[in-house]
């Protein structure tokens, strides 16, 4: 083991589940059906809707976590209506909710998800999540999932006031699992909300980069890289 661990937190989306698959699968779905009703390019459409999602999460804040997610994904989606010459509110409304209902199934955890789980319990760890998330969605997304019970808390940005990567949230997430951060590990798929704030707080990291992406210029190095959850045990030295 890298270091006296007592906890380690994961991150949620992209981590222990495939959600870039799930959301754009629905968003997809949903495209071919404002097709269907109205010609447009579902292509067009679909593409749209992820960027326009794309851009609330990245620069999604604690100032953000009051609104709605219900009425800001109606939002996205009729911005990304608009890009396509479409302006009716309640289709954009009807479109983020069956965007809700088609990403859900697609909800699975990634293959050795639940073996790596159950091994970290198996030791004694406690673990956590920590997700920019809304609990009004990613309550039930991890009740679909069906990992809940392997974790002691589950840490959501509008739950806890705070947003990745900001290192409060990790050093609040240690204490809620009566650890330290530097008994604590941090394990996520993106270095700038994952893995920047954990190194801050004093955890030690773990960076799922399925995409080989470069470390950004001059970022201090996580201290283990994988390619995939199936390494993340070897990672912690378990």
């Amino acid at each position: 083991m890298p270091r006296s661990l007592k906890a380690v937190l994961f991150d949620l989306d992209d981590t222990l589940h495939d959600d870039t698959l799930a959301y754009e699968s629905a968003a997809e779905e949903v495209a071919r059906q404002v097709e269907a009703e109205h010609g447009i390019d579902a292509m067009a459409l679909k593409r749209a809707y992820i960027s326009q999602a794309q851009g609330f999460w990245k620069q999604l804040s604690a100032a953000t976590l009051s609104q709605k997610l219900e009425h800001i994904r109606a939002r996205l989606w009729q911005s990304a209506l608009a890009e396509v010459g479409l302006t009716d509110s309640d289709l954009a409304t009807r479109s983020a909710t069956d965007y809700v209902r088609f990403r859900s199934r697609h909800f699975t955890p990634f293959p050795g998800v639940v073996e790596l789980l159950k091994a970290l319990r198996e030791v004694g760890l406690k673990l956590g999540i920590v997700t920019n998330g809304f609990s009004e969605t990613h309550r039930e997304k991890i009740a679909i999932l069906q990992i809940g019970d392997y974790f002691d808390a589950i840490f959501i940005a509008d739950e806890v006031g705070m947003v990745k990567p900001d290192p409060l949230l990790f050093a609040h997430a240690c204490t809620r699992l009566d650890s330290a951060p530097a008994a604590s590990a941090m394990v996520g798929d993106r270095y700038d909300r994952d893995i920047r704030g954990a190194l801050e707080a004093g955890l030690f990291t773990v960076w799922i980069n399925r995409d080989d992406m470069p470390l950004p210029t001059g970022a201090r190095p996580p201290h283990r890289t994988v390619a995939s959850i199936s390494e993340v045990r070897n990672a912690l030295g378990l």
